[in-house]
Parts: C-alpha cells; structure tokens; sequence
C-alpha cells in the first residue's frame, strides 16, 4: 500500500508553510511525507509533531544525500530554492515551488532545468486567486481600455518581498491580456512618479503589518463606476492543500514547467 503513496518532501518544514504543510499532508491518503528538511539552528520540535510525524529520523539538516522521495515542495527563500532545484536536477526529482521574490534569473534557470524534470511554480497555490487569474481575463477584455487599473496587497510584517509575487502575476496576467509590455506600463512606486496618471498603466500598492495571510485587489476605475476583484487569505492551509494537490498533479509529469492554472484545468 504504501509503494503506491507519492513520497513528499518538505523544505522548510518547521517554518509558517511547512508546519501547515505537514498538518496538511495527512489529508491526503495518496501522501506519504519522507523527508522534512530544517535548518541546523532549528531545533527537532518532535513534540510539536508527534501526532503527524512517526519517523523522526525523515528530519534532516540538509537535502544532500536524501533522496528518498518523489517531489519536493519548497516555500523558503530564491537562494535555498536554487539550491534544492540543482539537487532535484541531479536527481531526477519533481519539484514544487511556491517560493516569492525570485528574480528573472532565477526563473531562466526554473525553466530551463524544467526541460529535464517537472517543475510547477505558483505565486499562490489557492483556488480562489487562480480563479481570480480567469476572472481578469474577461474583466481586462471588457474595460481594460477605459479604466484605470490599480493592484493592492498586503500581507504580514515579515515578508521581505514587495509587490508580492501574486501581485506581479496579477499584474502581468492583466498586461497579457491587455497586450501590454508589463515592463512598461507597471508603476511600483508612485513616489518617483511626479506627473499625472497615464491611462496605460498598471499601479501597485503593498501594506506589511502585523499577521495578515495575504489580501490582493485588483480595481478597475472608470469615469461613472468602479470594479473590484478582491481575494483574501484567512489560513495558510489553503496554500497548503493547493500544494499538495500540485504534487498528486504533477506525479506522472516526465518534464516540463507548470503552473496552477494546469492543475485546475480538470
């Protein structure tokens, strides 16, 4: 029974994702979690997981040499997951990464190892964002040209990135279908802007305080009435299901680079 289990692997397993990734994955009866990798600061909190976590010896300081699993799912940093992906590359692993702030480097790279292996990368693994990733396209197609067009989002004092990487794909997600170059109609920071607001622009507001999940708004303002799309995050654990669903999704992928959009496409 349990050769037919997908074996996870977590990195960053005692942080905020990994914690509710591990809670999570006993959800799933086709999860069997195999590795749980933690910083060597960390100290092995079995206590905490003995209820999810019957072999402690799946806790380890370092991917290297582990590998025991079938895909590894990463939420850490752009430098850690580089690392882990040259690891799966290696070794022939299915990666899933939800890691924010990676650079365009970083996803040249992403998409070349993806020539080798599968790898599905998501700024946000929710349902309701990636429906709101659909709702974009009809919303851009209809008064995309006569209105203006303002992304808002905030989240939890400790996160490092800004816009948040669902912003930016909200945004870049709105300049596609806009047939705009999002290089150049994206506004990240209106204090370097002096001048009046052009129509052709995409302007984005970030917020960092206390313990906020992640709230994104995408407004459209017209002359008489104005449009919001707004999505809020209560618990992390529905970036974790989302996950983890990614990871049943992505078991038979021999290679190539995904997204959520494909896993929702069934």
């Amino acid at each position: 029974m349990n050769k037919k289990k997908i074996k996870i692997a977590i990195s960053g397993a005692f942080g905020k994702m990994g914690k509710c990734l591990i809670k999570e994955s006993k959800k799933f009866n086709k999860i069997d979690l195999s590795l749980l990798i933690i910083r060597k600061k960390e100290k092995k909190k079995n206590n905490i997981y003995k209820k999810y976590i019957k072999n402690n010896n799946i806790i380890k300081n370092s991917i290297k040499n582990n590998k025991n699993f079938d895909i590894l799912i990463d939420f850490t940093t752009p430098k850690n997951t580089m690392k882990n992906l040259d690891f799966c590359y290696k070794n022939n692993k299915k990666i899933i990464i939800g890691t924010t702030g990676l650079s365009k480097k970083n996803y040249s790279y992403i998409k070349k190892k993806s020539k080798k292996i599968s790898i599905l990368y998501s700024s946000n693994f929710s349902i309701g964002i990636n429906l709101m990733l659909k709702l974009l396209k009809i919303t851009t197609k209809k008064i995309g040209k006569i209105s203006d067009i303002e992304i808002s989002e905030a989240h939890h004092r400790h996160k490092i990135d800004s816009p948040s990487g669902t912003a930016l794909t909200l945004g870049k997600k709105i300049a596609k279908n806009m047939n705009w170059d999002f290089n150049k109609v994206s506004v990240l920071n209106r204090n370097k802007k002096n001048y009046k607001r052009k129509k052709k622009e995409i302007g984005f507001t970030s917020i960092r305080a206390g313990e906020i999940i992640g709230n994104h708004s995408v407004i459209f303002a017209g002359l008489g009435e104005t449009l919001t799309i707004k999505h809020q995050a209560f618990n992390r654990k529905t970036f974790a299901q989302g996950a983890i669903k990614a990871a049943i999704w992505i078991k038979n992928k021999k290679n190539g680079l995904f997204n959520m959009e494909d896993v929702l496409k069934k």
